[in-house]
């Protein structure tokens, strides 16, 4: 195990790595005046050059990159163009909302599509086409539209939750759970949709097997038989669902944040990227990419406890 692990490990370093210089590469390389574009049309060009080496534009793209690595492995990812703040400390207090946007998402999907998967396996028939039909359509279905749809009924025609906006939970518990609610509705159905179908499909391979049929002829009980043995073989296939999914919903918060107004990492990528603010724009990158791959390096030792065969891979 501590081999697997070490493996594992030195993989995502590896990838975040590779990510941020790409990042790097890519946000410096586009052919404009990042300078010019901060100060104005109207800027002199002294000014701009001052600007320039005030940000340290004026040094070899390779030299600027190795100085921003050196602070990020340290926890300084510098400051904002806009305004001076801390790019950590911004990134921070941005990261609490949106993680428990996703992170409640992810948890919901996963009960519900565990359960619903089960079902439609275990039980055939009619509930396993209607679970079918909602799994293809909810996956079919962008989340903005799906938001769009909730905030029509439960926000303008109900008048149950506002539209938009976001409290803090140290302000009121209640109205923070009112203002999570809707994004959280938005987020998770897609998610169930597509989990759902994964964890149904792996079951039936699961059902099909002969021990599931040895296991039977013993007198073992349905119950047992599908919760403590089928469903934990079934469950590699739906971890690495839930992981592409969650990774998904890092992506739809951009879009829900915006919608309902909720000040997260999403939210903070727009505004950065059309200002042109690239400290921030890499801080949310790497964070984002180092959320992915401790979450891809959590499913892989979930997998290799559930499956020795995973660690040996």
């Amino acid at each position: 195990m501590p081999a697997f692990l070490i493996r594992r490990l030195l993989t995502g370093l590896a990838m975040l790595l590779i990510i941020s210089a790409l990042a790097y590469l890519l946000l410096y390389l586009t052919g404009s005046d990042i300078a010019r574009n901060l100060l104005g049309d109207n800027a002199s060009q002294e000014a701009v050059d001052l600007r320039a080496a005030e940000l340290g534009l004026d040094q070899p793209l390779h030299t600027r990159y190795l100085s921003w690595l050196g602070g990020a492995i340290t926890g300084n990812l510098g400051r904002s163009w806009f305004g001076g703040s801390d790019v950590t400390s911004l990134l921070m207090s941005r990261l609490g909302v949106t993680l428990t946007l996703v992170v409640t998402s992810t948890v919901i999907s996963a009960i519900i599509a565990i359960a619903l998967g089960v079902w439609a396996a275990v039980r055939g028939g009619w509930i396993d086409k209607t679970i079918q039909v909602f799994s293809l359509t909810g996956a079919a279905i962008p989340n903005y539209l799906i938001a769009l749809g909730l905030v029509a009924l439960f926000a303008i025609n109900l008048a149950w939750f506002a539209p938009t906006g976001y409290t803090q939970p140290g302000a009121s518990l209640g109205g923070w759970i009112a203002s999570v609610t809707l994004p959280v509705a938005a987020l998770t159905i897609g998610c169930i949709a597509g989990t759902a179908q994964q964890v149904r499909s792996s079951m039936l391979d699961v059902m099909r097997q002969d021990y599931i049929r040895t296991l039977r002829s013993r007198g073992l009980g349905p119950g047992r038989i599908i919760y403590r043995h089928a469903l934990r073989n079934a469950a590699g296939p739906g971890l690495s669902v839930l992981g592409l999914q969650f990774v998904g919903l890092l992506g739809g918060a951009v879009v829900i944040e915006q919608m309902f107004a909720i000040p997260g990492l999403g939210s903070l990528s727009v505004s950065s990227t059309t200002q042109g603010d690239i400290p921030v724009v890499m801080g949310v990158v790497i964070l984002i990419a180092a959320i992915v791959i401790t979450v891809n390096l959590l499913i892989d030792i979930a997998q290799g406890i559930l499956n020795p065969k995973v660690r040996l891979s």
